[in-house]
């Protein structure tokens, strides 16, 4: 299929809107057996459990036109668990994986033409979420969802390569111990906007949230992983209950131990720790790896030796690894690449 028209090298992060879109809804205790439809709105109650009382989860996976011109997708089966576990604690009925993979297929086949060409550093991103339609007025779960999933082609998260980051320690809490920090759900994103947009007024590219009980162990930003390289080589990621399980984050430590012969450590980490670590970075599905050149507290500004100009080497080679396999130059483990078509 010929591709659109686009000035792919450029389009940037944002949502376009697309041919197709997958809706399925739940009623009267089932799913429906879901359809591609044309139209991009959503029209529900104005008493819909989404509106009133936030009952919403949601994914985010990426799909790549390889050299071949074949369109895969990398981990689908991961977004379907995690999606299905989220549900789950949100007292939603779970999409079944099978039929999430089928509907990524579909949409992806139906707009194929919309998946960026191999080489030009742009993917098309693909968003199920599934939110609350029947009406509730007394706090309980809906009787009715919808689950749906978009796609659009974004650019590459950061435009001229990924340059080091400053971020700050928050002064609020993003997840609560025992709450809902473990599931991807919109209410956790939704509370960690004001933080945001404070760090960014006070000069800062992201947020740094600790532990909210003690406030001494490093936890994630609003919406990626933490991850840590000490000074012998040790790749290192934050452990915690309140913690997103990024899809990402998981493959690379498999990456880094099992392809690249690195040590890892999945552990709690005091932020005590971050002043002995050589190099730290971001991860997750948008930027896959963005390097962090500086931590701020009101205490102190720790700078990580081996990210202040570039990524540090040892996460430039599990970057170039995971994103090598992600296009196709690499072959990586099996199941990790569907071919969708």
């Amino acid at each position: 299929m010929e591709k659109k028209n686009l000035d792919w090298a450029n389009i940037g992060f944002n949502y376009r809107v697309t041919d197709k879109r997958y809706v399925s809804n739940w009623k009267d205790g089932k799913w429906d057996d879901g359809a591609l439809i044309d139209d991009p709105n959503v029209t529900i109650n104005e008493c819909a459990g989404i509106l009133q009382y936030c009952q919403e989860v949601f994914e985010g996976l990426k799909a790549y036109t390889w050299e071949d011109g074949s369109i895969v997708a990398f981990r689908p089966d991961m977004n379907a668990e995690r999606m299905f576990n989220s549900a789950k604690r949100m007292e939603m009925p779970p999409f079944p994986q099978e039929r999430f993979l089928e509907a990524v297929d579909e949409v992806v086949k139906a707009n194929a033409a919309w998946v960026p060409p191999y080489g030009s550093g742009a993917t098309l991103y693909i968003r199920p979420y599934m939110f609350a339609t029947g009406p509730v007025i007394g706090v309980k779960p809906s009787d009715e969802y919808q689950f749906r999933m978009i796609t659009t082609p974004v650019g590459p998260y950061f435009k001229g390569g990924a340059k080091p980051i400053t971020i700050c320690v928050s002064e609020f809490d993003r997840a609560a111990p025992h709450g809902t920090g473990h599931i991807k759900a919109g209410l956790n994103y939704a509370m960690s906007l004001h933080a945001h947009v404070t760090a960014h007024a006070n000069g800062f590219d992201e947020n740094m949230y600790l532990d909210a009980a003690t406030r001494t162990y490093v936890e994630e930003t609003g919406g990626a992983n933490f991850l840590f390289v000490t000074k012998d080589g040790t790749l290192v990621s934050p452990k915690s209950d309140s913690i997103l399980p990024s899809i990402t984050r998981r493959s690379i430590m498999y990456i880094a131990e099992n392809m690249l012969g690195i040590k890892t450590e999945h552990r709690p980490v005091k932020f005590s720790e971050l002043k002995d670590f050589e190099e730290a970075g971001l991860c997750g599905t948008a930027a896959v790896i963005s390097p962090v050149g500086r931590v701020v507290s009101k205490e102190e500004t720790i700078s990580f030796p081996a990210g202040m100009e570039k990524m540090g080497p040892v996460l430039q080679k599990i970057y170039d690894t995971i994103t090598g396999i992600q296009a196709g130059r690499i072959e990586g483990p099996e199941g990790w690449i569907r071919r969708i078509c």
